[in-house]
């Protein structure tokens, strides 16, 4: 397998090592308080309608602020978006400590959420713009997709041993110490220079750049391919609940759909060696259309079991692809704009799709969400397809 010292020589490897670092330990911060938040608001007697609210404010702030922090990683490179991202993770979590109320839970959520969506943005614009070269781009962003696979395993884990071991406010305090760390990883990084922007580009506006039709298709794709990962999180437990499986057994068939999500992240950096983006990403597409197709048929746990992992090699490669094709179809002065426009866009479907999924469930059955689903990414093959890929760095 190739490693990251591989694609571009041994200051590129030490740099994008950093960057993963720094991007897991704060993702963990997150996951680990996405999970540790709800668990003390239900120990704490609220109804499972608050930690719904609780849950989606992670989420939220992301909605509202990845334009802005795109375009603020534009003006200011890595090391500032990420300081600032640092500064509000800790003092979120540190708040949580000190306060562990339902508001102050309701707020750090906001805040962990919004500043690790901001940073991601500003260490994904620095890690496009270390490679040079369209197959160097697709292995970092290979590479860097496995920090958040890492950390979604991570934050909760440990956060879940300390509750047990220390109690929540011992938990949160350690979640503080994670953005910490990113910050001990990222800030030594070197800055780069500033892009040109050419004459009479300077003042447009983030939607002009959906006139562009590879961004245009390419953000319909990922809109797309983030709706399966959501109907996949959402439906499973209700038809594994229709089933009577257990709640060990539905949990294992979901765990197992993020280890194949973890393990073809780590496999990425040598596929993309072999592949293009639009085959990977139009495979990737036919795969879980067809998935979605048969997966209502699967009548036993280890049918579906079979079926998630196969889903999860799936939609596992359609993060680097896509932040792979969006840094090459971007002008370099946009970056940032584009990742948080992409950005905006996941936060909002993962707010409003779980009620639509809920909604189309209750009135034609969770089977017909799968199959609408899949008919709906269907189209996208060819749209896939088609993307083209100018090369715009220099060499």
């Amino acid at each position: 397998m190739q490693t990251p010292e591989s694609t571009g020589g041994s200051l590129v490897g030490r740099e994008l090592a950093r960057l993963i670092a720094g991007q897991a330990c704060l993702h963990a911060c997150m996951a680990g308080m996405r999970m540790a938040s709800p668990l003390l608001a239900l120990r704490e007697g609220h109804s499972p309608l608050a930690v719904g609210v609780l849950l989606a404010l992670f989420a939220l702030t992301q909605v509202f602020l990845s334009l802005p922090a795109g375009r603020f990683a534009d003006r200011h490179g890595l090391r500032r978006p990420v300081g600032l991202a640092v500064i509000v993770a800790v003092a979120a979590t540190g708040m949580a400590a000190a306060w562990p109320v339902f508001p102050m839970l309701c707020l750090a959520a906001l805040m962990t959420g919004g500043a690790t969506g901001a940073a991601s943005i500003a260490l994904q614009r620095h890690a496009g713009r270390i490679a040079s070269g369209p197959l160097q781009v697709r292995q970092v962003f290979s590479w860097l997709a496995i920090g958040p696979a890492i950390s979604n395993f991570v934050g909760p884990f440990s956060a879940g041993l300390l509750i047990d071991h220390g109690g929540f406010r011992v938990a949160f305090l350690a979640m503080a110490l994670l953005p910490i760390l990113s910050w001990a990883c990222v800030r030594s990084a070197p800055e780069l220079p500033p892009p040109e922007v050419p004459a009479g580009q300077g003042s447009t506006t983030a939607w002009s750049l959906l006139k562009e039709p590879n961004i245009r298709n390419l953000m319909i794709i990922n809109w797309l391919m983030s709706s399966c990962w959501d109907v996949h999180t959402f439906v499973v437990p209700v038809l594994g609940h229709e089933r009577h499986l257990s709640a060990s057994t539905i949990g294992s068939i979901l765990g197992s759909f993020a280890i194949a999500t973890m393990v073809i992240r780590i496999l990425m950096p040598m596929v993309a060696a072999r592949l293009s983006e639009a085959i990977i990403i139009a495979s990737a597409m036919m795969a879980s259309a067809l998935l979605f197709a048969i997966y209502p048929f699967m009548g036993s746990a280890l049918a579906m079991g079979a079926c998630s992992v196969v889903l999860g090699l799936a939609l596992g490669t359609i993060q680097p692809m896509i932040m792979s094709t969006l840094h090459q179809v971007t002008p370099e002065h946009r970056h940032g704009e584009a990742l948080g426009l992409r950005l905006m866009a996941i936060n909002a479907s993962s707010v409003l799709m779980p009620m639509v999924f809920g909604a189309a469930g209750a009135v034609v059955g969770v089977s017909a969400v799968f199959w609408a689903v899949g008919a709906l990414v269907t189209p996208g093959v060819p749209m896939a397809l088609r993307l083209s890929l100018p090369d715009r760095r220099p060499h």
